[in-house]
């Protein structure tokens, strides 16, 4: 794997904390442990740069202006491109109930300072490494999201509508990304046995879902079917 590559599949941290000394001190190990991050100063200013950003980790200051940590993790909990996100709570109160709250909000772990800054990056590593254990097939990257309880699909935190059979066939490729569907099985998962389709109906919706998803998320295999790309 080149470097560019290792690059890309970096994981992407957003630091949130309304000191700019904190926000320094994280920035600085968490990039030289190599992950790519960005920062914010309070609450608000972290739902808008996490949007664009999509980030596989927050670190959330508990104690900031306009919006403070419990708000905006509730707020996070609520945007459903987000819905993977993990979010770290930073507080210097190690009191029980400030970490119940933290913990109501939907927060997944909650970090005293002063921070060190090698038992954070232990603890990031392990939150990442459980986020990798229980990642759902409806996310396979930050940029693609979809719902199949809710039938709705995000890109780049754009809500995507599409019809019902079109996301279908979007869930079926998400269902095992990286392995090639055969058009008898796209056939038989998407229209069923009763209906009598042919392969250009097939292609008629993957040419669909890449005009609105663009052509980097399915490839076709060819003499085989489709995939959705990783």
């Amino acid at each position: 794997m080149n470097k560019e590559k290792e690059e890309i599949d970096m994981p992407k941290i957003l630091l949130v904390d309304d000191e700019p000394d904190i926000v320094e001190l994280l920035d600085y190990h968490l990039t030289k442990e190599g992950y790519k991050t960005k920062t914010a100063h309070n609450g608000k200013e972290a739902l808008e740069v996490a949007k664009d950003f999509l980030p596989d980790l927050i670190l959330l200051d508990l104690m900031m202006p306009e919006m403070d940590g419990i708000e905006t993790c509730i707020e996070i909990r609520e945007t459903p491109q987000l819905k993977g996100t993990l979010v770290a709570l930073l507080t210097a109160r190690a009191e029980d109930y400030s970490q119940i709250a933290g913990f109501n909000s939907g927060a997944d772990d909650y970090i005293t300072k002063p921070i060190k800054p090698r038992v954070l990056v232990s603890r990031i590593k392990a939150l990442l490494r459980r986020k990798g254990d229980q990642k759902s097939q409806q996310t396979i990257n930050t940029d693609l999201y979809i719902d199949t309880e809710k039938y709705v699909v995000f890109l780049k935190g754009n809500e995507i509508i599409l019809p019902k059979k079109e996301f279908e066939l979007l869930a079926l490729l998400f269902s095992k990304p990286g392995n090639v569907f055969t058009r008898e099985v796209i056939l038989n998962k998407v229209w069923g046995d009763d209906i009598i389709v042919g392969d250009r109906t097939i292609d008629v919706h993957i040419r669909k879902l890449r005009e609105k998803l663009g052509d980097s998320y399915i490839k076709t295999v060819k003499g085989v079917g489709y995939k959705l790309k990783i």
